[in-house]
């Protein structure tokens, strides 16, 4: 059975980095509005969220710096790889959101791309930055558990 047919999910990239740069509150899912030559582009898996982040503009929301790679096989309407692209979201997120992000002062990053049931759909989560003493705290809780892990692990084989 297919991706399509099963109403699976299929991941076409990943935002690695937010989780260390970013503290990642609420997340939830946006469709996406876009080009035929960038819906085969990411068929292919040629998407990049690494500097991308989305933006409440004039009640709608917006994603910025998300790069999808021109389709090789595409002609001169190709689209432009860091165009900006409108995301659809219900009204009542909409309105979550906003409140959220210009009173709190949280950061709209986008933390996946993938197919549902056939259509392109993006993970955009709330996130509050870092500072330096927490990335390095981070980074000291996910050693111990790795540590823990290990042992656990050890102790149950003997």
């Amino acid at each position: 059975m297919s991706e399509k047919e099963g109403g699976g999910i299929k991941i076409i990239c990943d935002n690695r980095k937010a989780g260390h740069h970013y503290f990642l509150e609420d997340r939830f899912e946006a469709g996406m509005v876009l080009t035929g030559t960038e819906v085969k582009s990411l068929r292919t898996g040629k998407a990049n969220l690494q500097d991308a982040y989305a933006i409440l503009k004039n009640g709608e929301l917006f994603l910025i710096n998300a790069h999808i790679a021109p389709y090789a096989l595409g002609n001169r309407e190709n689209h432009e790889p860091l165009r900006t692209r409108k995301l659809l979201v219900h009204k009542a997120e909409l309105n979550k959101l906003f409140g959220k992000s210009e009173v709190r002062g949280f950061t709209l990053i986008p933390t996946k791309m993938y197919f549902k049931k056939g259509r392109a759909k993006i993970e955009i989560a709330l996130a509050k930055g870092k500072t330096g003493v927490d990335k390095r705290q981070t980074t000291k809780e996910r050693e111990a558990k790795r540590e823990l892990a290990k042992v656990s692990k050890r102790n149950q084989r003997g």
